[in-house]
């Protein structure tokens, strides 16, 4: 997107103006009299959003200017590059600090500054006006789960399919064309009350249109038994077999979502019990025949088009949040559009989306006219005879509305895998590492980016799947139909901006010597092929791998995944697990993001050279990973991450970053210590794994230093003490609360073993909502709650512990909205007390069978409340 690309090359040019003036010596005023052209530039891209899809010679101006952009941008980082390879033997830092002349590309600059010009004299040339359109900025709105709106009665037929008992195994499709909700009506089913009574095994699994009939097997298998490496190694039919087998006598719902193909069913029923009549199978598809082949001989379930009841219910909630409308005018102009959409639920999606972005409760006249608008081009839609065609021009009609500095975060979505459960926080530390998220004085880069995907979620653009405790979206996911749009919009000509690579007929789409046209590939498959035939992608910025399953890298393909995209900034590749880093990792200096799976217990020295890291994940097979790089010279780093325990090098008195850290974890105890503190100033999260006692007795590391932490907001404590077993290292104690961080807010303690009385310490923390007790965190029989504590907690979790008697009250949790207990096997009862608790919303048990009857009763009372919404569930289900 020229959009994206000019941002980022203006803030690297800024960048290299400010902070490395001394490396542009020769070329200074060029690249200031870029600066100065890209700006005017980045002006008339803001102005012609609109236009430019309508007018072909703004297109071609568009082309060109991306195409100016990315030489721009390719020339400058190649140099650094080159200049790094030409200077390999001289120390990294004395190269650095010499002064560099950029003569070797003073020619590219002044060629590239020159067409630069000639775009500006076109731009100067060009009549271009403001669209009467807002600026794409809708009312901030809070993050929900979405009812389910219309299709009442198909689905209570669905439900009825599925808990009606057969004399056979029963296979229940449910078909219907591209946009009516097929998946959104199939999950409501799965959650629905009675569904979870009667199967106490429900699996959803997504098929699509190219699955992996292993990856499905093995997903289904893990619901009964353990994963090992000998079961993975098997060939596909014997492990069918063995599902066949766990499933021949169990009460299970398994729902197929998208099966494409009559011989995608066969290859899926291989693995379904022949005589089984306790279990059921739900299957969505687009396509007719294959629900009857698979239902045969019980009929099919065909889903409607919406009534106009329904799509006006429905364009009401999510354009207006909900149903009262103001005016009898709007009222009217929403019942046209409504009746405008076809009864085709993601187009009243999708077009509400737009509509709630022009709505304005103060000036509802203004909204008349913007409503009035969409209106007009809605109905202009409608002449498309193929009703993908239409819903394709509806998505086009909102991303067309979108402001310019969320295109190519919505596009970025593309990226990822159908049905993916896209992690926000990895989504926002890759739409920064790609320099999509713009710099607010206000908010950090991870504000804006929330503020990015809020926008993006409120215009339905994007759906939230998971909720954190306090009310951010943890996950999301993008529907097929906006994922294929971005795919295609992305990979056009015009673009070049994502490329998904797939296998094709023993080689690869695209084939492997087009990669130079791309700005970022994505691949979702096994990818050691891939890699062997030694792709080449001088313009990458991004390549990402998102392969189900993990895999060895051999030795010899390790150096050229890394000098085949020489210019990435985000490099997501966890699946791949690498047994040695190659030098070629090491001029990756342009990377911004990097996720890696190591078979290693060190991270090299070199890892330091790359000093633009903004963004370090580091998976490992060992338990420590001992960082050799002098991750205090990265002055970017803003969260590294690692699942060991890793000790960290030893402050460089030479340097004072580390104040841009925000993100620290796991870290070993040793390495807690005052300086660390002091120099990670302004860390929100922090994980600590070891021999906690060390630290909180004050042996090792300093807990004083930590508690003086000022921003830190999560805390997550780990008590390793491997080999000795867990008994061994139990904690006698733990610090006082005022030792704790002031501001922590979420506070996660894994297997210390504490005694149940240290509750009243933690009841005291003044800021605490979110308490997270996994692995025997407390250790006892009983837990009386005491007075005067939690008077800000939220969510409560425990897992794995003996507890047996819980005494306590709704005034010992006033706040608490959501309550988890998993394991605890023991627990003979939930304090009904907390019943009372006015906030409590949601309360969760997994496998606590003894304390199901008082979930029940407290299920119970909550229900008969007036206007309450509880969310429970317990599994296994009980009678």
């Amino acid at each position: 997107m020229a959009d994206a690309a000019v941002e980022f090359l203006l803030n690297n040019l800024k960048d290299l103006l400010v902070y490395h003036s001394h490396l542009i010596t020769g070329t200074k005023k060029q690249i200031q009299s870029l600066e100065t052209d890209l700006r005017l530039l980045n002006a008339f891209l803001k102005d012609s959003s609109r236009k430019r899809r309508k007018d072909d010679q703004t297109k071609v101006l568009l082309r060109n200017i991306r195409d100016v952009v990315y030489e721009a941008e390719d020339v400058i980082d190649a140099f650094i590059i080159k200049a790094m390879e030409k200077k390999a033997t001289t120390p990294f830092l004395k190269f650095w600090k010499s002064s560099v002349d950029l003569h070797e590309i003073g020619g590219k600059v002044e060629e590239v500054r020159t067409k630069v010009e000639k775009a500006r004299i076109d731009f100067a040339n060009h009549s271009v006006h403001h669209d009467d359109d807002d600026d794409g900025k809708p009312e901030p709105r809070p993050p929900r789960q979405k009812d389910v709106v219309g299709f009442k009665d198909v689905t209570e037929e669905l439900i009825s399919r599925l808990t009606n008992e057969k004399n056979d195994f029963d296979v229940v499709s449910l078909i219907g064309m591209f946009g009516l909700g097929k998946t959104t009506l199939a999950w409501k089913a799965f959650n629905d009350p009675e569904i979870i009574f009667k199967f106490p095994v429900r699996i959803w699994l997504p098929v699509s249109q190219e699955f992996s009939d292993k990856d499905i097997f093995l997903a289904i298998l893990k619901e009964f038994t353990t994963i090992t490496d000998e079961i993975r190694q098997l060939d596909d039919m014997k492990i069918a077999g063995l599902v066949a087998g766990y499933l021949a006598d169990a009460s299970f719902l398994i729902v197929f979502d998208d099966v494409w193909t009559q011989p995608d069913w066969d290859r899926l029923r291989v693995a379904m019990p022949e005589n089984n009549t306790k279990g059921k199978v739900l299957i969505t598809s687009r396509i007719e025949d294959v629900g009857r082949y698979a239902s045969s001989p019980n009929p099919i379930m065909k889903l409607r088009f919406f009534t106009q009841e329904e799509s006006w219910e429905l364009l009401r909630l999510e354009a207006l949040r909900k149903l009262d409308c103001p005016t009898k005018e709007l009222e009217n102009i929403g019942q046209r559009i409504a009746r405008d959409c076809k009864g085709l639920p993601l187009a009243i999606v999708v077009i509400g989306g737009i509509l709630a972005a022009k709505y304005s409760a103060s000036d509802l006249s203004e909204t008349r006219k913007a409503w009035e608008d969409v209106s007009t081009r809605v109905s202009s839609y409608l002449n498309e005879n193929d009703p993908a065609d239409r819903m394709k021009k509806f998505i086009l009609l909102s991303y067309d509305r979108l402001p310019y500095h969320l295109r190519a975060c919505f596009l970025y979505l593309g990226l990822f895998p159908e049905d993916y459960e896209i992690s926000v926080s990895k989504l926002i530390f890759m739409w920064i590492g790609e320099g999509f998220i713009q710099q607010n004085n206000d908010l950090s880069l991870e504000e804006c980016g929330e503020t990015y995907l809020q926008d993006l979620i409120n215009r339905n653009l994007v759906t939230v799947e998971k909720v954190k405790p306090n009310g951010k979206v943890k996950t999301c996911r993008i529907h097929d139909a906006l994922r294929d749009f971005c795919r295609t919009e992305a990979s056009n000509a015009n673009e070049n901006f994502l490329q998904e690579i797939k296998s094709k007929n023993g080689g690869f789409s695209p084939p492997v010597s087009d990669l130079d046209k791309y700005r970022r590939l994505s691949i979702h498959f096994n990818c050691l092929q891939f890699l062997a035939s030694k792709p080449f992608g001088p313009r990458v910025r991004t390549f990402a791998c998102f392969s189900k399953d993990e895999f060895i890298l051999p030795a010899e393909d390790i150096p050229h995944m890394f000098s085949a995209f020489k210019l990435l900034r985000v490099l997501e590749v966890k699946p791949i697990r690498l047994t040695k880093i190659s030098s070629q990792m090491y001029q990756l200096i342009h990377s911004r993001y990097i996720s890696l799976s190591l078979d290693l217990s060190t991270l090299p020295s070199k890892f330091g050279s790359l000093w633009n890291t903004q963004t370090l994940i580091i998976d490992t097979t060992h338990r420590t990973l001992e960082v050799k790089a002098d991750i205090w010279k990265l002055t970017q780093l803003r969260h590294f991450k690692t699942n060991a325990s890793a000790i960290l090098p030893k402050l460089s008195k030479d340097s004072k970053n580390g104040a841009e850290l925000q993100t620290l974890g796991t870290i070993s105890v040793g390495s807690c210590t005052p300086e660390l503190f002091e120099r990670a100033c302004n860390l929100k999260k922090l994980g600590i794994r070891g021999k906690l006692a060390l630290l909180v007795e004050g042996n090792t590391g300093s807990f004083d230093s930590l508690g003086k932490m000022k921003y830190l907001e999560k805390l997550k404590l780990v008590n390793d003490v491997h080999p000795r077993p867990i008994s061994e290292g139990q904690l006698r104690g733990l610090p006082q609360h005022y030792q704790f961080p002031s501001k922590l807010k979420s506070l996660t303690l894994v297997a210390t073993s504490l005694s149940w009385s240290w509750m009243s310490t933690l009841g005291l923390l003044e800021n605490l909502e979110v308490l997270k007790l996994k692995e025997k965190a407390f250790a006892g029989a009983d837990w009386k709650a005491t007075d005067g504590g939690f008077r800000c907690l939220e969510f409560l979790r425990i897992e794995e512990t003996d507890l047996t008697i819980w005494e306590a009250s709704s005034y010992h949790f006033p706040r608490l909205r959501g309550l988890v207990l998993k394991n605890c096997e023991k627990l003979l009862a939930i304090p009904i007390g907390l019943a009372e608790v006015a906030s409590l919303h949601m309360l969760e048990l997994y496998v606590c069978k003894s304390a199901a009857a008082s979930a029940k009763k407290i299920n119970e009372t909550k229900k008969k409340a007036e206007g309450s919404v509880f969310k429970f569930s317990i599994f296994p289900p009980t009678d």
